[in-house]
């Protein structure tokens, strides 16, 4: 049985290595101390919201949200910055049930909704059409590099 909850300070030793397969998959070197720490600080600080997937109280997959704001609609919205379920858990719905419980986070905070991007490649996107998604075909994104990190 699958499990979604929201990751608390007490769930940082099951998201670390989570977190860290993830940026591992985005080319970054392991880091499981920097992740938990980086994942500490985003839950003290209540920078982030994070779900949790969970099957046999193992995790298996998490979603880390983040809070914005559009100056346009003068409402707050969210980022789904982070999506990862682990390759042996693939195929059981999880991601889908971790988008789902975004959207209901989403909803309960008066968000004007949720942005993610994805690489162009990624087979996730018919996942994400499926869930009520749509691409942006109207606005390019452009992102400047400050070259310290």
């Amino acid at each position: 049985m699958i499990e979604i909850k929201e990751a608390t300070v007490e769930d940082v030793n099951t998201l670390a290595p989570l977190f860290d397969a993830y940026r591992v998959f985005y080319e970054q070197q392991s880091d499981v101390e920097g992740a938990k720490q980086f994942l500490k600080d985003r839950l003290i600080n209540q920078e982030s919201y994070i779900l949790l997937a969970l099957e046999n109280d193992s995790g298996i997959g998490f979603t880390q949200i983040y809070p914005l704001f559009s100056s346009v609609s003068m409402q707050q919205l969210h980022v789904l910055n982070d999506l990862f379920v682990l390759a042996e858990s693939r195929g059981k719905g999880v991601a889908g049930q971790l988008l789902e419980k975004a959207k209901d986070y989403a909803i309960q905070h008066g968000s004007k909704g949720l942005s993610l991007e994805t690489h162009k490649d990624n087979p996730a996107q018919n996942l994400y059409e499926r869930l009520g998604w749509e691409k942006d075909e109207e606005y390019l994104h452009y992102f400047w590099s400050s070259k310290t990190a």
